[in-house]
């Protein structure tokens, strides 16, 4: 019944949807949500680049996420810190290396963080209200892009999120994490493997 009713709660938000391929793009978004809510986890490479204003950051990541149980973020570059493991679990986040913690700074006043951003952006894949929808492209291939945002929102103000998927095999391509017009986050993925549910 949940997925049933977000389902009838997002064909309600596509009619901001636009741009190239309007209703093409509206019934790809509501397969793709539908497949990202199903889903039991994913796998994935990703690059990772935080900005904190002064300071810009870039990781290479690998990924394993799961729904139920605890997900695995390694850093595979740059080489000095390559290892150390984010280990997500119950609202609760934290590097380790060699068995030590590592505390990471928040880019926003709601504390996220690049440890935090996957999960953040899966969110936003599964529940997050769409405000504006189409087909673009991104490289030399064509995409779907979705952006979301709190609805009661004007552009560019509070936390918006917007992704990129694969049109036909449904994969995250890209996601980027925005505070007041500001982008903090950007993750390109590669790789990108969804786990089916029980039903998928």
């Amino acid at each position: 019944m949940g997925v049933c009713t977000l389902t009838i709660a997002l064909c309600l938000t596509l009619t901001c949807c636009g741009g190239e391929g309007g209703s093409q793009a509206e019934q790809l978004a509501l397969d793709i949500r539908a497949k990202y809510l199903e889903m039991a986890g994913c796998t994935a490479s990703m690059e990772v680049t935080a900005d904190y204003g002064q300071r810009v950051y870039d990781f290479g990541v690998d990924l394993t996420w799961q729904r139920e149980g605890e997900s695995v973020l390694t850093i595979t570059a740059p080489e000095n810190v390559a290892g150390v493991t984010a280990r997500l679990a119950q609202d609760q986040a934290y590097l380790e290396y060699d068995g030590a913690q590592v505390e990471t700074g928040p880019l926003d006043d709601t504390g996220l963080s690049p440890v935090s951003s996957v999960p953040v952006l899966l969110d936003y894949a599964q529940t997050g209200y769409i405000a504006a929808c189409g087909l673009e492209t991104l490289g030399e291939r064509e995409v779907l892009r979705v952006d979301c945002r709190d609805p009661e929102a004007q552009p560019g103000t509070g936390r918006e999120c917007a992704l990129w998927f694969d049109p036909d095999t449904h994969a995250l391509l890209r996601g980027e994490l925005s505070q007041d017009g500001y982008t903090v986050i950007q993750c390109a993925f590669s790789d990108f493997q969804l786990i089916p549910g029980a039903e998928g």
